[in-house]
């Protein structure tokens, strides 16, 4: 709870600072933020310690005992069944399909799921014949952007962005932790490397189907405005968070019951765990439900509208260049809310074994959600098309994978998924939409993309952070190093 009030409390500060400063709002949307606060802490904090207790054990039993089979069927099969079932459960998806118009959302979201069940297949097939993962992007995204040449504009930035959107609080846990299984039956050293990239491999399937769905599927629709809460006093106020509960708590059930009866199937099948085990994974899975619970709710209730109407405030404004710095402010914190985040960041130190710190990954990840929220909005503000973003930032990320460790490369596009997480879906894309209306421009092809921005910049952040680690590495002797590696463009520690 300590580490979430830490993450929550700074984008908190700074939205109260804009409201009693250039951007007045109504005392019941700001009334509502705060009790949203409140919600988010209490929920990421709940569920947190259910992907630990839950979410992380269930992956790395199913990834371990699947391949422990020897049997490529098996792998593949299983793979593509968790793929689809992880998405359909993603909360950020639905998140992202309920604003996008025109495209219902069954059909959006099956394609997304289809998107990341193909490339899970590839990313653990990846772990299991140790394919370089740097070959495989190049050829993932080359295979992307040449796709997007022939799709309508409108379909580009959504499709960008339902990659950032799928690898969100619920799949992360679980996908990260099904590659260390994976990886824990192989015997090498660099095992453990490798078990980071099936994040960056998910994240490109749904681009992919999604951009595959627009030549088959004409979009069309109006986008519908985010409605601005109206309460004329606290019992009302409270009576918004309280009709909204039952709705959460109908889907989040939804989303967290593919998963316990796949993990009841496998527990009767193969697993066989002791009841001790299993009582602690179905308390986990209770914390995750009551965290995404408080999470959703404080999020779209209290933080969504908040983020709307600020955003029409400040691009009301005749100085609405403002928009970009506050935009970085906001994003340089909101990192450090999502949910995704932590859990990379306690990984990443747990297997790298502190030769990757928490804190430099947090202050990497910072960094390049800054930039990315900037950027967003100045294409928000000039119409620039996202591409003239997209295609430089893959690129240079492409490039930086052949001249840092392999850990750096795999870690850096993981992190560019879990960094464009809920809060992101809910706060920052509401804020870029609600500029972009009181600006007069197109929602969907100028607002839409902030996702995607966000899941490009950590790409290029957390790899100049491995050209920095590196160079830190050759000053130091190496009876100073507290790791060693196998080979020299595998060296992790510092």
């Amino acid at each position: 709870m300590k580490e979430v009030v830490s993450s929550v409390l700074p984008i908190t500060a700074i939205v109260l600072v804009l409201c009693f400063t250039v951007s007045p709002v109504p005392s019941e949307v700001l009334l509502a933020f705060l009790v949203g606060a409140v919600l988010l802490i209490l929920g990421m904090g709940l569920f947190t310690l259910g992907a630990d207790i839950a979410m992380t054990p269930i992956g790395e039993r199913v990834g371990a005992h699947m391949t422990k089979s020897r049997k490529l069927w098996i792998v593949v099969t299983v793979s593509i069944l968790m793929g689809v079932i992880i998405t359909v459960s993603e909360p950020d998806l639905q998140v992202l399909a309920n604003q996008v118009p025109g495209i219902p959302n069954a059909v959006l979201v099956g394609a997304v799921a289809v998107g990341v069940g193909a490339f899970l297949v590839i990313a653990l097939l990846r772990i299991l014949f140790r394919v370089p993962l740097n070959g495989l992007l190049v050829l993932s995204y080359a295979a992307v952007f040449a796709l997007a040449f022939f799709v309508p504009g409108d379909f580009l930035a959504i499709a960008f962005d339902s990659g950032g959107v799928t690898t969100g609080p619920m799949t992360v846990p679980f996908i990260m932790a099904l590659g260390v299984g994976v990886a824990s039956i192989r015997s090498d050293e660099n095992a453990a490397q490798d078990s980071f990239g099936l994040v960056a491999l998910c994240s490109v399937g749904p681009i992919m189907a999604v951009l595959i769905l627009a030549l088959a599927y004409p979009a069309s629709g109006a986008y519908v405005p985010t409605p601005i809460p109206a309460a004329s006093d606290s019992r009302e106020l409270w009576r918004l968070f309280e009709v909204s509960f039952p709705k959460y708590i109908h889907e989040v059930a939804v989303c967290l019951a593919p998963i316990a009866a796949f993990f009841a199937v496998f527990q009767v099948a193969a697993l066989r765990l002791t009841r001790k085990k299993v009582l602690k994974i179905v308390t986990g899975l209770l914390y995750t439900d009551m965290g995404l619970v408080l999470f959703l709710t404080g999020v779209n209730v209290g933080f969504l509208p908040a983020g709307t109407y600020l955003g029409r405030q400040i691009a009301a404004l005749p100085c609405n260049w403002i928009l970009v710095p506050v935009g970085m402010l906001m994003g340089w914190f909101i990192v450090q809310a999502e949910p995704a985040v932590h859990v990379l960041n306690h990984q990443v130190e747990e297997i790298t074994s502190g030769a990757i710190p928490g804190k430099a990954m947090s202050t990497s990840l910072s960094v390049g959600v800054a930039v990315s929220i900037g950027l967003a909005l100045v294409r928000v503000l000039t119409g620039i098309s996202v591409f003239w973003f997209l295609i430089p930032g893959y690129l240079t990320a492409i490039i930086l994978s052949f001249f840092v460790p392999g850990i750096f490369t795999a870690i850096a596009f993981d992190s560019g998924g879990v960094a464009s997480g809920p809060m992101t879906a809910t706060f920052l894309l509401p804020f870029a939409m609600g500029a972009c209306e009181a600006l007069g421009g197109n929602i969907i092809t100028d607002a839409f993309g902030v996702v995607a921005m966000v899941a490009m910049t950590p790409l290029v952040t957390i790899q100049l952070l491995g050209v920095a680690y590196q160079r830190k590495l050759k000053k130091t002797p190496a009876a100073e190093q507290p790791l060693a590696a196998a080979e020299d463009d595998d060296i992790i520690d510092l």
